[in-house]
């Protein structure tokens, strides 16, 4: 099939979900068209390296300046600002032409940033015979996950633009959900809040059709090696700019933490991620108890190198990936049941879950005391990702849909 795939942002290891997929769809013998943006010349390279051939790549630049000036116009009216942040009427613009141009059989288009170029797109094919089925993976219910940090950060600004984004993204989500042959999410949970969404509607509006197809994890890349394991050293990753990583280390080092060293006064705690704001920094300790590493260009040595792997998100939507690679580098998990909702693994065998600061410290201590354990935790995490999460199922299970999608 001839796929044209918008992704408002530049695919990269960080945006794990899109990369991969258009790796998947290519490996799966679609034409693959890509339309994107970039704000940075680290970003430009990153597109150049997908290998996508000159005639299928669509790519603008949006500085930042553009997409606040986006969200300051937005503020005035009654849609969310998600919607608003990536629009380009440049990239618009290349997009009419690419149908014009290209009979595709197949839209993409990745979040809730990227919908309004389906919504035009889909305008301007309504009236032809043969029109593209128009597919919106919305990733996450971003409406889910307002509500929940509205209820839950501990970051004040987050909290405060998730109770104002909140009713402007249910309404968005449930109406625009409608005007797409599929919506997808990665997780069941997603998928249950946007079918709750069309319920209380009483509108007369078609339910929306909503698919799970879910993240999976590079095998070849986040991969066990031989690297020797620091037995008391303890390893969180993710973007540490996002409020609900933020809110997770807090909890980690102001609630875990302290019991862990009431036993085991020698462990330690990596906190690898990019752009730490201040108040993470500052967690960094001189006694290197609390490592903050801010950018590093590969988390593996990390994830390789460390005891455990630590997920503590207070809460959150879809998928963690943060999970998936740690698993895949067969380092042992421990997560709150909030980091692993949208997955299938088994407590205790394969991940373990632990809920309050008390029961999060004690499966620390107590997989940090057993190194037999966490040997077999390790490498049941690997298998897990290897049968439940690789990109090549994935990319299968999203041609599948394609298909339906079309009929």
């Amino acid at each position: 099939m001839k796929v044209l795939f918008i992704v408002p942002y530049a695919p990269n290891r960080i945006r794990t979900r899109p990369l991969h997929l258009i790796k998947a769809l290519g490996a799966e013998g679609h034409e693959m068209t890509v339309a994107t943006l970039w704000t940075s010349d680290e970003e430009r390279a990153e597109i150049d390296a997908l290998g996508i051939a000159p005639s299928h790549m669509i790519a603008e630049r949006q500085p930042l300046a553009r997409s606040a000036w986006n969200c300051l116009r937005a503020l005035a009216g009654t849609e969310p600002l998600q919607a608003h942040f990536s629009w380009s009427p440049r990239l618009a613009a290349r997009l009419r032409q690419a149908v014009d141009d290209t009979p595709f059989d197949v839209v993409h288009v990745e979040h809730l940033r990227g919908v309004r170029y389906g919504l035009l797109l889909r305008r301007l094919v309504s009236d032809r015979p043969l029109r593209p089925a128009f597919v919106w993976d919305s990733v996450d219910s971003i409406s889910l996950l307002f509500h929940r940090a509205a209820q839950e950060s501990q970051v004040p600004l987050a909290r405060m633009a998730a109770r104002l984004e909140l009713p402007r993204t249910r309404r968005y989500e449930r109406r625009v959900g409608r005007r797409f042959d599929r919506v997808i999410v990665t997780s069941e949970a997603d998928r249950s809040e946007f079918l709750r969404l069309t319920r209380p509607a009483g509108d007369g509006g078609a339910a929306l059709r909503v698919d799970v197809v879910p993240n999976g994890v590079d095998l070849d890349y986040f991969s066990p090696a031989a690297d020797v394991r620091e037995p008391l050293t303890l390893v969180v990753t993710g973007k540490m700019s996002y409020h609900a990583n933020v809110s997770a280390v807090r909890w980690l080092v102001d609630e875990v933490m302290p019991r862990v060293w009431s036993t085991l006064p020698a462990a330690r705690l990596w906190i690898v991620g990019k752009d730490p704001p201040r108040e993470v920094v500052k967690m960094g300790s001189p006694d290197a108890r609390v490592v903050v590493t801010g950018t590093v260009p590969d988390v593996r040595p990390f994830l390789r190198r460390a005891a455990l792997a630590v997920a503590p998100i207070q809460y959150g939507v879809g998928i963690q990936n943060k999970v998936l690679e740690a698993m895949a580098c067969a380092t042992p998990v421990v997560a709150t049941a909030e980091a692993v909702a949208g997955l299938r693994a088994q407590d205790g065998s394969e991940v373990v879950v632990a809920t309050t600061p008390a029961e999060f410290a004690l499966a620390i201590v107590t997989l940090l005391q057993d190194p037999a354990v966490r040997g077999r935790l390790g490498q049941a995490g690997r298998t897990f990702t290897e049968r439940h999460h690789d990109w090549r199922q994935v990319g299968a299970a999203m041609t599948e849909l394609y298909r339906h999608a079309r009929h």
